[in-house]
């Protein structure tokens, strides 16, 4: 975050990736909400993307418009603007996008600002790690698939008005570190404990069926070796643990809210976005950055 004058800052961030989906107008979609998420979970508004894209040489130049197109009917959507970008060649199929948004400097929600007393929302279901390595394993019906690209591609902008509107103490957005690892940072760097009901924590089917079976990405085994013992873990079923750790790709908002604004809160997002589920609170430090309870 840049400020400029007393009013006014600008948050620049930069994500790229190679393909989650077959389908190259959902790919582009989902890479370009991925990437506009950095802005709206500090409450900010994209104003314009540079695209960041990478193709082997002689790659059907049908499929790369396919990919531009779903990127820069996302940012219309955001009220942004693509102003241009860079692409060069590559092996790997690549992705993405640099962002800069504005910001009321004096209303940025950070990831170190959750408080005691605090409820925790997310936005989003959890589950895009297992659903898209099975996609990648043919493991999946296309139906399945369809729903969880429409969720990777939905913007985050509904959410983050809302919390800014509210007065959200905290928040951060639910991306390749997974649930666990983005909250375990926030509640760390807030000086907190999250106390987290695994039984409330929302998941796209069938991610809890295919986790069960050992469909996950890599990221839930690295996250849960990284985590280590700042959770601490009750006595919950596996998938939910696996889940929780997993990556996610275009994943919700997590946000830490005052609990006198609760109500009016999740009456303001009913029925515009994915999910809007209370999935935990915070309390003063325990010991652990996460308390993962039944």
């Amino acid at each position: 975050v840049v400020r400029f004058d007393e009013r006014r800052a600008l948050v620049q961030t930069v994500d790229f990736f190679p393909p989650i989906v077959d389908d190259a107008y959902a790919f582009g979609a989902i890479a370009a909400a991925n990437s506009l998420s950095d802005v709206y979970a500090m409450g900010g508004q994209p104003l314009s993307v540079l695209n960041l894209a990478a193709f082997p040489e002689g790659f059907d130049p049908e499929v790369i418009g396919a990919i531009l197109r779903g990127g820069a009917d996302k940012v219309k959507e955001a009220g942004a603007v693509t102003a241009g970008g860079h692409t060069i060649r590559s092996d790997q199929i690549l992705f993405g996008m640099s962002v800069t948004g504005v910001i009321d400097p004096d209303r940025i929600v950070s990831n170190a600002g959750a408080r005691p007393g605090d409820l925790l929302y997310l936005t989003k279901p959890l589950g895009m790690g297992s659903i898209t390595t099975a996609g990648k394993l043919g493991k999946i019906e296309p139906r399945e698939m369809e729903a969880a690209c429409v969720v990777m591609a939905t913007l985050n902008r509904t959410g983050a008005e809302a919390m800014v509107a509210h007065g959200a103490h905290g928040a951060t957005d639910i991306t390749g570190f997974g649930f666990l690892g983005h909250t375990a940072d926030m509640a760390r760097l807030s000086g907190v404990t999250f106390r987290i009901r695994a039984g409330a924590l929302p998941f796209q089917a069938p991610s809890r069926d295919l986790a069960s079976r050992g469909i996950l990405s890599g990221g839930a085994a690295r996250t849960r070796k990284y985590l280590g013992g700042r959770v601490r873990e009750g006595k919950i079923p596996r998938e939910v643990s696996d889940l929780a750790y997993d990556a996610e790709t275009s994943g919700g908002l997590f946000i830490s809210l005052p609990a006198g604004a609760a109500k009016a809160f999740r009456a303001s997002l009913e029925g515009k976005v994915p999910v809007c589920e209370q999935v935990g609170e915070v309390v003063e430090a325990a010991g652990a950055d996460i308390l993962l309870e039944p």
